[in-house]
C-alpha cells in the first residue's frame, strides 16, 4: 500500500519525492486537469530548503534556474534606511535566498516524479471525501477511491481534506490588498530586493520589488480595499517605477494576505502540510519555505511508521514540531503585517515614529519590520530532542562524497569515541557512523563546538537529536537512549 498525497502543488510533490527517497511509494492526486505555468507566486527560495529540495533531486536546478541576490535595501519616502547583505562565500551547497518563480519550481518537481518509479501523479483527481480505520486511510475521487497506509492532505487554502476532517482554519484577513505584477523591464539596477516606504508613487503605503529569472521583476504594490482593475491606469502606475524603459506585462493577480492555522496538523494517519494547515503573509518568503520543511518533518517520520520502527508518538511529532513551527511564522509575520498594515493608531503611530526616526538615527532602523526573512526552526523543546534540536551544519563528508544533508537518514557523528549500533533495530534506523576525527572533516567539529569524546545524533531532517558526551563507562547506552527518544519511543 501506498501513502496518498493530496495536492499536486510544490509541497505535495516534495513530500512524495522525500518518501521516495526512503523507498516509500506514493499516489498523488492533484485537482487541477493540468499544471498551469501562469505568474511567478512565490518566488523565494531559502537555503536550507534548497539543501531539502536537493534530497528530492532538485535543489540545484532550481538554484540554476533562478536569481541570487545577496543585497536587500529598504526606503522610506527618498531615504534609504536599511540594508542587509548575505555572505555567499563558504562552505553551503547553495546562496542564501534564490528567486525562481513557483512555477519552475513545480514544473522541475514534476519532472523529477517523471523519472521516479515509486511516485504517481494523477491529474484531474478532485478529492470528494474521506475514510479512516486503523490500517489507513481511503481517498475517494470523483473517479474512484485510493487507499494508503498515510495520507498528506496538501491541497492548499481550501483544502478538502481539512475540510474533511472538521477542523477549522481559524485566523485574520488584512482588508487591504496587494496587487502582484510580473513584469519584464530593465529597471538599471542588479539584482536586489527592494522595499520602499510610502513612495511618493504609492504615498501612504508600500511596495516591494524582487528579481526574476530572464529579466522580470516581481513588484508588489499595497491598494486599497476597493482597489479595481476597471478603475485603474496600470500604465501610469508601472511608469511611476520603470519610467520611460520598455515593459511587459507577464502577470497579474490580487491578493488580500490572509494568517491562519489548523489547531492540529495529524488526525491519525493524515498529516496536513503547507497551506492545507497554514497561511500567512508572504513577506520574509515564509510560506513556501515552511511548507517544504514540513514535507521533509513528515517524509521520514511515515517512513520510519510504515517500516515498524516507530515509536507511538513519532507521527504525532509531527504536530509538535512543525505546529510550534507554524506558530512562531504567523507569530513574525503577524507583526510585519501589524507594521505593514497597522489596524490601531498606536499601531499606526508607531510605524510612522519609527521610519521618522531612521531616517537620522540608525538605532531605530532594527525597528523597521518589511519582512524577517526565513530561517529554518529549531526543535529545541521538541519531545524528541534530548539535547540540540537546532539545524545541523552542513559539511562536505570527504569519508563519503557527499555532503551530510544529502544523507536522508539518522547519522550518528562521533568526535574520538567509539560507537555501534547495537542491536537488529538501531542498524535498521541508523544510516550511518561517520567518525569526524579526521584532517578533512574538521568542518563539522568546529561548527558544532565538539570536544574529544562526543557523539552527535542527527535526523533524516538535518536536526539535532543530541550532543552527547561519553562517560565513563562508554557511549553506547547514551546514543542508544536518544535514538530511541527521536524515533518516538
Amino acid at each position: 500500500m501506498s501513502v496518498v498525497v493530496v495536492g499536486g502543488g510544490p509541497v505535495g510533490m516534495t513530500a512524495a519525492l522525500l518518501l521516495a527517497r526512503q523507498g516509500v511509494p506514493t499516489t498523488v492526486l492533484e485537482a487541477a486537469p493540468s499544471r498551469e505555468m501562469i505568474g511567478s507566486r512565490s518566488i523565494c527560495v531559502q537555503r536550507d530548503v534548497l539543501d531539502i529540495l536537493e534530497r528530492a533531486g532538485v535543489g540545484a536546478l532550481v538554484a540554476e534556474s533562478g536569481v541570487t541576490w545577496t543585497r536587500g535595501r529598504t526606503f522610506y519616502r527618498e531615504h534609504q534606511v536599511a540594508e542587509i547583505t548575505f555572505d555567499v562565500v563558504g562552505d553551503a551547497a547553495f546562496p542564501p535566498f534564490v528567486n525562481t518563480p513557483q512555477t519552475v519550481v513545480e514544473l522541475l518537481l514534476e519532472q523529477q516524479i517523471g523519472a521516479e518509479p515509486l511516485v504517481t501523479l494523477h491529474h484531474g483527481q478532485r478529492v470528494v471525501g474521506l475514510a479512516r480505520d486503523d490500517e489507513g486511510v481511503t481517498v475517494s475521487t470523483s473517479d474512484g477511491e485510493f487507499r494508503g497506509t498515510h495520507c498528506v492532505a496538501a491541497d492548499g487554502i481550501h483544502s478538502t481534506v481539512r475540510e474533511q476532517l472538521g477542523l477549522a482554519f481559524d485566523g485574520v484577513s488584512f482588508d487591504d490588498k496587494f496587487l502582484i505584477a510580473d513584469i519584464r523591464v530593465d529597471l538599471g539596477f542588479t539584482a536586489e530586493r527592494r522595499f520602499y516606504f510610502d513612495p511618493p508613487w504609492n504615498p501612504g503605503r508600500q511596495v516591494l520589488v524582487h528579481p526574476q529569472p530572464g529579466g522580470v521583476w516581481r513588484i508588489d504594490w499595497q491598494v486599497p480595499a476597493d482597489f479595481g482593475f476597471e478603475h485603474e491606469n496600470l500604465d501610469a502606475r508601472i511608469r511611476k517605477i520603470v519610467g520611460d524603459a520598455h515593459y511587459e506585462i507577464v502577470w497579474l493577480s490580487v491578493y488580500r494576505f490572509q494568517q491562519r492555522r489548523v489547531p492540529r496538523m495529524v488526525v491519525d494517519r493524515v498529516l496536513l502540510a503547507g497551506d492545507a494547515a497554514h497561511v500567512m503573509s508572504p513577506f520574509g518568503a515564509r510560506g513556501l519555505n515552511s511548507g517544504i520543511a514540513d514535507a521533509d518533518n513528515l517524509a521520514w517520520k511515515i517512513a520510519l511508521d510504515r517500516r515498524g520502527l516507530a515509536g507511538p508518538a513519532l507521527i504525532s511529532s509531527y504536530d509538535t514540531e512543525r505546529g510550534a513551527a507554524a506558530e512562531e511564522n504567523l507569530r513574525v509575520t503577524g507583526n510585519t503585517m501589524r507594521f505593514l498594515v497597522p489596524r490601531t493608531d498606536a499601531e499606526r503611530a508607531h510605524r510612522i515614529d519609527v521610519l521618522n526616526r531612521a531616517v537620522t538615527d540608525e538605532s531605530a532602523r532594527a525597528e523597521i519590520d518589511s519582512g524577517r526573512l526565513a530561517t529554518p526552526y529549531s526543535y529545541v523543546d521538541s519531545p524528541l530532542t534530548t539535547s540540540g534540536g537546532g539545524l545541523c551544519p552542513d559539511a562536505q563528508l570527504t569519508s563519503r562524497g557527499r555532503r551530510l544533508r544529502e544523507l536522508g537518514t539518522f547519522v550518528v557523528l562521533t568526535n574520538w569515541c567509539d560507537w555501534r549500533p547495537a542491536d537488529e533495530w538501531e542498524r535498521a534506523v541508523v544510516g550511518d557512523v561517520i567518525p569526524l576525527d579526521q584532517e578533512e572533516d574538521t568542518v563539522l567539529v568546529d561548527a558544532l563546538g565538539l570536544k574529544p569524546r562526543q557523539a552527535v545524533v542527527v535526523r533524516p531532517d538535518g536536526h539535532v537529536a543530541a550532543v552527547l558526551t561519553e562517560p565513563r563507562g562508554g557511549v553506547n547506552a547514551l546514543v542508544s537512549e536518544a535514538l530511541r527518544r527521536a524515533t518516538g519511543w
